[in-house]
């Protein structure tokens, strides 16, 4: 059996892993070896927990006010200690978090071939989403195989002199997704969500607003939730659901602008089940989330990306979603539009998810099999 080290550390790494690593599992000649970094610590567990997956390896490298040199020297020391225990035949990363450089990194300096679960996004600015675009741009260059989501993203690798071993087998992120409301369809979970949430979501009328980028944080957050309340003022027969990200300084604007709105109902951050489900019940979504722009589409559920730039620009460009950047004016336009134009609706709702079919673990495993 041919052993694989899939190194992850963040929720959408748990969540973009979890299809693959069953696939994996259910393979005759390879065996995964997960190791966690606990960079997401209690959002991890959600994840394992509701796809029954166990980590072989929990690092818990996080600390309080942890600064990204922090994190990447103590994850870079214990992450060696683990692939000398393990001795792998291959590392998987996935996408462009600290956790997927420093692993990658790891292996290189250990002469272990590297994967890259979606590969080749690219913004093209080095600083927007940070720090992101360098971290997937690194993997890159270390990186033996190349798994991307999309022509473009394999173009992208092209562009940089990236010819090799590149695999366009769309995002697991919809095998994931497909998964999960298979789950919530055939259990008890649907109706338990129905009532937990039977004050806060308003029959095709619910928006549903995510957003926690650290490119965004001062000024530009500050007028997102400016807009937001005023959005909320001007309709307010919409429900407005705010999952508060766990960060400070999000933490701190959000309550500061938007408490006490009768209309915008602030959560504390929902599990992968949860925010699915909210998301299948949303009208339209607000969101920062690299994520949610893959996984939307799928719903049928068109976006308002408060994003300046954005590396899934498939999406834009087939119109699933409108980019607004934290701008006030183009947010509350493209909503405006959005409630008010039914044919443009419609036509964004029905939009082909240019992400995948929900076959990428398959694909990936077949190819990784032959290799």
């Amino acid at each position: 059996m041919k052993k694989i080290l899939i190194i992850l550390g963040t929720r959408p790494e748990a969540i973009k892993f979890a299809p693959l690593i069953k696939e994996i599992q259910s393979s005759e000649e390879l065996t995964p070896v997960v190791c966690s970094t606990g960079q997401h610590k209690e959002m991890l567990e959600q994840v394992f927990n509701f796809f029954s997956i166990k980590a072989d390896f929990d690092l818990e490298l996080m600390t309080k006010n942890q600064s990204l040199i922090d994190l990447s020297s103590i994850a870079m020391k214990k992450l060696d200690t683990v692939i000398q225990n393990v001795k792998p035949d291959l590392i998987f990363v996935q996408g462009d978090t600290t956790t997927a450089f420093i692993g990658a990194l790891a292996g290189y300096y250990n002469k272990i071939k590297v994967a890259h679960l979606e590969a080749g996004l690219r913004s093209f600015d080095l600083y927007s989403p940070f720090p992101e675009e360098g971290n997937r741009k690194l993997i890159g260059s270390i990186a033996y195989y190349h798994f991307t989501p999309t022509k473009t993203a394999s173009k992208n690798l092209q562009n940089e002199g990236i010819k090799k071993n590149v695999f366009e087998v769309g995002n697991t992120v919809i095998d994931a997704l497909l998964s999960t409301l298979e789950i919530l369809h055939n259990s008890e979970h649907n109706n338990q969500l129905e009532q937990k949430y039977s004050n806060s979501i308003s029959d095709g009328k619910t928006i549903l607003i995510t957003a926690h980028r650290r490119e965004s944080f001062g000024a530009p957050f500050e007028e997102l939730c400016e807009a937001i309340e005023e959005l909320a003022n001007e309709y307010q027969d919409y429900s407005f659901i705010f999952p508060v990200h766990l960060n400070p300084i999000v933490q701190e604007i959000v309550h500061r602008k938007l408490v006490g709105i009768k209309n915008i109902h602030l959560i504390p951050p929902l599990d992968y089940a949860e925010l699915i489900w909210i998301m299948s019940k949303s009208y339209l979504i607000i969101t920062d989330s690299g994520g949610i722009q893959e996984e939307a589409p799928t719903l049928g559920k068109p976006l308002i990306v408060v994003r300046d730039v954005t590396e899934r620009t498939e999406g834009i460009e087939a119109g699933t979603g409108i980019l607004t950047g934290t701008n006030k004016s183009k947010i509350k336009h493209a909503f405006n539009l959005l409630t008010q134009n039914q044919e443009t609706y419609n036509k964004m709702s029905s939009t082909q998810n240019p992400y995948g079919d929900g076959t990428s673990s398959k694909q990936i495993v077949k190819k990784l099999t032959e290799l």
